[in-house]
């Protein structure tokens, strides 16, 4: 891609003041995901003061029922929540994309098996589901992320396949099997980078659902123990007595709140994104 393209590309994300402002919050994020070990004043497993302490010089954020330092534990938490929603999300996403590029480009009973499969994930109460896969594969890291993937692959699925109906049928890809090219290539080379936008807005989309997706699962006693996330710290709160006190103040709004300005952050970076990829969203300029 040309420098030309990149500057536009540019331009028109730094004219959208909510596309700047989502991805200042996202960079923020990442950055202290990445610097926690050096960021974070304690570490968050170990009993630094005492039970309950109100938020002070020694602990901004307060302590938790066992003493621990809750600011700690959100930095790290941020590491935890993003990184499950990142990874869950390129899963379903690699998923989605080759079952939409497969049943779009072939059709016929393939088209129809795939999307009877599609419907039958998205009929099926999100919830409920993954509570019952959650419960069935047991509490882990690795798991959390597999239950996510295997719930949240059908939409994007289904918007691929649109595109790819579309995609099939335009000039350059009726050219490239007129002379006998490789069914492969053709996917690779000219169906695939014409998907790739619209895989971009939804992994963002699926990004931030799957980060909310893991706070519930988490918040209802179904997320890794061992591992401390935005929803761990909030189910730990709320199962060790924090609404009895006024510990919630410091211990149940934070991560509440950072959960709330990352979905937002991923909400307002999308829709940009969605501006520089697709012209027709753009405005006057």
């Amino acid at each position: 891609m040309d420098k030309q393209k990149w500057k536009q590309y540019w331009n028109i994300l730094t004219s959208n003041n909510l596309g700047l402002f989502g991805l200042g919050i996202l960079v923020v994020f990442v950055l202290i995901a990445i610097f926690a070990p050096l960021i974070a004043p304690y570490d968050p497993a170990e009993r630094v003061g005492q039970p309950f302490m109100k938020p002070n010089g020694d602990f901004l954020l307060g302590t938790n029922d066992v003493g621990q330092d809750i600011l700690s534990e959100l930095i790290y938490g941020t590491r935890v929540s993003l990184l499950i929603g990142v990874i869950a999300a390129f899963i379903s996403i690699v998923i989605g994309c080759f079952i939409g590029i497969i049943a779009g480009y072939y059709g016929g009973k393939i088209d129809s098996l795939l999307m009877r499969l599609v419907d039958l994930v998205l009929v099926i109460p999100f919830l409920p589901l993954m509570i019952l896969l959650a419960a069935f594969v047991g509490p882990s890291f690795w798991n959390i992320i597999l239950v996510i993937s295997l719930t949240s692959w059908a939409s994007p699925a289904r918007v691929v396949r649109s595109q790819v109906l579309t995609l099939k049928t335009s000039g350059y890809v009726e050219a490239a099997k007129s002379i006998g090219t490789d069914v492969k290539e053709i996917l690779l080379k000219h169906i695939l980078p014409g998907v790739f936008p619209i895989l971009l807005s939804q992994f963002i989309l699926a990004a931030s659902s799957a980060i909310l997706v893991e706070a519930s699962l988490s918040f209802l006693g179904l997320g890794d123990p061992f591992t401390k996330s935005w929803g761990t710290i909030l189910y730990y709160a709320q199962a060790r007595g924090a609404f009895l006190t006024d510990a919630w103040v410091w211990w149940i709004l934070p991560p509440g709140i950072l959960l709330t300005a990352l979905v937002i952050a991923f909400a307002f970076t999308g829709y940009s994104l969605e501006e520089i990829l697709n012209p027709r969203l753009r405005k006057e300029r």
